[in-house]
């Protein structure tokens, strides 16, 4: 499963993170504590966490709750927005940037022109997550705590669907919130090569007001 985490001060400021190793805000933490005890509650075998302090923190919380400790993966970071990092999203939208208007028609171009694409953020994710199946008990689960876009990212490449269809559709995660996947090898009685089915997206706690 994946798992979001929690609002950051910049998330609330509407700044563009990609890497920038922005903090968790009260409500961010507050956030993770109430999502922890339910993650935990899938009983996980494994918590893997992107290495910026925002994905580890919730981590941390529900590596906690579970009773396991945390592995971090700097694979599983945020896609690189370029030089967007830093900036809010009114400034950005403010410079008329071409790179956001190729986004909304569709196209995956690279973030703030120098950062990266989601089909290369999907490439170092799904090779973290190929390491973490690789550990994974049969009918166990792996918590993999990450970023709005690098864990859809991830979440669409293992079920094998096209990353801007996967954009469109599924948006993002939202803070706190996380995606169900399940492997399936059998179908009509046959094995067949492992496959991922999206079992559920955008699950939460209960908000904190």
């Amino acid at each position: 499963m994946f798992v979001r985490h929690g609002q950051t001060h910049d998330n609330a400021a509407g700044i563009w993170q990609g890497h920038r190793d922005s903090a968790l805000s009260e409500v961010g933490l507050a956030q993770a504590h109430r999502a922890a005890p339910e993650v935990a509650a899938y009983r996980p075998q494994l918590v893997v966490s992107s290495d910026l302090q925002r994905a580890r923190v919730t981590a941390q919380a529900i590596g906690g709750a579970a009773g396991l400790p945390v592995r971090v993966d700097a694979r599983l970071r945020e896609i690189d927005v370029g030089e967007w990092q830093g900036r809010t999203s009114a400034e950005v939208r403010a410079e008329g940037s071409a790179e956001l208007e190729a986004l909304g028609r569709g196209q995956d171009v690279r973030r703030g022109r120098t950062g990266e694409t989601v089909a290369e953020t999907a490439v170092r994710v799904l090779a973290a997550l190929r390491e973490v199946i690789d550990e994974l008990e049969p009918a166990r689960v792996a918590v993999v705590v990450g970023h709005g876009v690098s864990s859809r990212a991830g979440a669409a490449a293992l079920a094998g669907l096209d990353q801007m269809q996967a954009m469109q559709v599924l948006w993002g995660l939202e803070n706190c919130h996380w995606a169900v996947l399940a492997e399936t090898g059998l179908i009509g009685g046959a094995v067949v090569p492992t496959r991922w089915r999206l079992d559920a997206w955008n699950l939460g706690a209960d908000p904190i007001s």
